[in-house]
């Protein structure tokens, strides 16, 4: 897994300048390009920043119209604005339609996207005209639920996240009036399909991520809120230990998908690496200070019978994921970890013994970002090495501000960062040494 798959359309076109200097030919670049999945031809004359701009064309178009139908909007009989409104919709829609079977596709889906923002403005405008309804989470569901049937005739990944997007805000919309959101799955399955069945899109791949994320964890809110508190969808301290869960069964994954022969299926590994990783960095970032795991010893810990019933649930198909992509003793040590922190945490109940775990964290944290530069360094991938440098800097840094204990206690883990980090440079030292004598060995 190389993260110059995150690049890919840049290598496109950067291949290009080759064929174009003389340095390799046509054919060369079209094999170079397809080892990566890309169409050479497409990638070259169709950019990321050109679909940007289209879309952000159409956006305008619509909301120049509904700009100027509202400031006029008491001037026009209500007949006619309800069936203008409607007219609008239905004739940008089938222009859509009439454009995407003549084969042009993107000129299709860009009238598909300017047609769900009619349909939403009209569903707004017509409820407005008649006083239907004052609850507006309803008007979003309807809005994204009509979104859906072009998503899945096209599959394409725009219109998957328009209509996702929308049933995100109508998911937090439900959630911020107390009601629970049934049919979000709907709408998590329909982007999964296009994810799955469409063109390649990390966008849609980190929607449908998150979107998963939120529900499974508002899920758990629902089901373990108090009865005083019916209407309420707080997050309890046990959905923070099912988010890290959640992401250790996420980065398994992305080790497993690493191992498939799709170039789609290794491009969305090496994206949920980098953000998993992003994550574990930031997490231990925040908890390399006493106040979260004070936070974390004092909080009540009243649903520890489901938490560790939905760890359970989680730890099977990470292990199982593991064993299958043959890295099952990282997931296994790493899954113990957590398991023995979220037990001693939650049965400690003494804020006294924050600063120790603070201690540790930050020594997870050196450990961690040393193994990140030691990666990057056999694996030749530059983000792992600057990551690992990045949080062994921060971590100091952070740790220079706020000093555990007292300047002794400060000075020692100084001490022990100093031997951490020359022992990891001894190492790589040693490795490029190797590295030369087997070239010499060679020649």
């Amino acid at each position: 897994m190389r993260l110059i798959r995150l690049l890919k359309n840049d290598l496109a076109r950067e291949s290009a300048d080759w064929v174009d200097e003389g340095l390799i030919s046509r054919e060369q670049a079209t094999a170079i390009c397809a080892r990566y999945g890309v169409d050479y031809q497409q990638a070259r004359y169709r950019t990321f920043g050109y679909n940007v701009l289209v879309g952000l064309g159409f956006l305008f178009i619509g909301l120049a119209l509904i700009t100027l139908l509202g400031a006029n909007w008491d001037n026009i009989p209500r007949a006619l604005r309800m069936w203008g409104l409607i007219g609008l919709t239905v004739c940008t829609q089938g222009l859509g339609l009439k454009r995407y079977l003549e084969g042009d596709h993107g000129g299709g889906v860009g009238l598909f996207l300017l047609g769900n923002l009619f349909f939403g403005a009209s569903i707004i405008l017509i409820a407005q005209i008649y006083h239907l309804g004052e609850y507006m989470p309803d008007g979003i569901f309807w809005w994204a639920l009509g979104c859906l049937p072009f998503a899945l005739l096209t599959r394409n990944p725009w219109l998957a996240m328009q209509a996702g997007l929308l049933g995100l805000l109508w998911f937090f919309m439900e959630v911020s009036f107390g009601f629970y959101p049934t049919l979000f799955p709907l709408f998590i399955a329909a982007m999964l399909y296009v994810l799955l069945r469409g063109p390649q899109s990390v966008l849609l791949l980190l929607l449908v991520i998150a979107s998963t994320g939120f529900w499974i964890e508002y899920s758990l809110a629902a089901l373990w809120r108090e009865s005083a508190s019916f209407y309420l969808f707080d997050l309890h301290v046990e959905n923070l230990v099912v988010a890290a869960a959640m992401f250790l069964l996420l980065s398994v994954f992305g080790y497993w998908l690493s191992g498939r022969e799709l170039h789609m299926a290794r491009d969305y590994a090496a994206v949920i690496s980098v953000w998993c990783l992003r994550f574990a960095v930031i997490s231990l970032l925040v908890l390399g200070f006493a106040g979260p795991w004070e936070e974390l010893l004092d909080a009540g810990w009243q649903h520890r019978l489901g938490m560790w019933l939905v760890l359970i649930l989680f730890a099977l198909p990470t292990l199982w994921l593991g064993r299958a992509s043959g890295r099952w003793v990282l997931p296994a040590v790493l899954l113990g970890a957590l398991w023995l922190t979220a037990l001693t945490v939650s049965t400690l109940g003494n804020d006294d013994y924050a600063v120790y775990f603070q201690v540790t964290a930050n020594f997870v944290m050196i450990g961690f970002g040393i193994w990140l530069v030691v990666r990057g360094i056999h694996s030749g991938i530059s983000h792992y090495f600057f990551l690992g440098v990045a949080a062994i800097l921060v971590t100091a840094f952070l740790r220079y501000i706020d000093l555990i204990g007292d300047y002794i206690g400060g000075a020692l883990m100084f001490a022990l960062f100093a031997l951490l980090l020359l022992g990891a440079a001894r190492y790589w030292k040693h490795y490029q040494s190797g590295l030369d004598d087997a070239d010499r060995e060679e020649r």
